[in-house]
Order: C-alpha cells, then structure tokens, then sequence
C-alpha cells in the first residue's frame, strides 16, 4: 500500500489544494454579489434565468468547498453581503450595465472558471477533490453553452474576425 493510498477524505490537503479551493471560494463568493447586482440591471427574461442559474451553482459549489475547508481546519474567506434587489427603471441609463456587457462579463466568468476547475483537478492528489471540481467543471461547461446560444440568439455575440480559407488546389 502506497503513501496516501486510503480514504482520500482522511489524507492532509496540500498547500495548492488548499490555496485553490481557498482562492475558487473566494471568487464564488464576489461572483454571486456581482450576479446579483447585474440581476437588478438586466431587463431580458432569458439572461435572468441564467444569472439565477449561475448564482444558484455558485451557492451549491460555496456549500460544498466550505464543508471540505472546515473538514480540514481552514478558516473561510469572509461573504459579501447579499444584494438588495432595485428595480430597472430607477437605475439611471447611464449608470445601467447593459444585457449585452452582462453577458459577455458572464461568458467571460464561466470561461474563467473552467481554467480554475481545471487547474485544480490538475493539482490536486485527493480524488475527492478532484471529482468535486469536475462536477462543477461539467456544471459550467453546460451553463457556458447555454449563455452561448443566447449571446447567439439575441445577436450580442461579437465574433473576432472569421477566417475564410483561400487556399486552390
């Protein structure tokens, strides 16, 4: 039998594991604050559903990293405060973010994300780590086709320049 060849909930975290779970709680944490103000300045049905969708996985993905840190002794980063919720109309037009720039900062999160879950399954010698964040890594991908085709549909998506081959025979 191998070293940390057991129950992997009963082996130590190591320094990454502990400074990756650490720095992804603390990011979930700021991120739901964040979809909750674009919540009060998004006025398109479809993008709501997405930012309760994406506030929704991030509370589910904070409930289990806290539960693995406290397992193994490690304080919690501190929580924002929840967001008040503002109607659309009293937020100056100026002041407002728009649907398109809150989508486009939500494509840009979830593709964040995906790195950080990546780079932490990489890292991490606990398979129960590991697969925790595959499932989340699963759960954005999804999340992240779905804001994709509503960029799509709703015609915010700005594409770099398209490459057309033109390259003869």
């Amino acid at each position: 039998m191998g070293i940390l060849s057991g129950n992997p909930t009963d082996e130590p975290m190591h320094y990454g594991e502990v400074f990756g779970t650490w720095s992804f709680l603390i990011t979930a944490k700021g991120l739901i604050a964040g979809y909750q103000t674009h919540l009060n300045h998004s006025g398109d049905e479809d993008l709501q559903k997405l930012l309760e969708e994406a506030i929704r996985g991030g509370q589910q993905e904070i409930k289990q990293i806290e539960t693995l840190l406290k397992e193994n002794g490690i304080s919690l980063p501190p929580t924002p405060p929840e967001r008040s919720k503002a109607r659309l109309e009293e937020i100056p037009t100026g002041a407002r973010f728009q649907d398109q720039e809150i989508a486009a900062a939500l494509s840009m999160n979830i593709a964040e994300g995906l790195v950080s879950c990546s780079t932490i399954i990489g890292q991490s010698i606990r398979e129960d780590i590991a697969m925790m964040f595959g499932q989340f890594h699963v759960q954005k991908a999804a999340l992240g086709a779905k804001v994709l085709g509503l960029n799509k549909e709703k015609g915010w998506l700005v594409p770099p320049p398209l490459h057309h081959s033109h390259y003869k025979e």
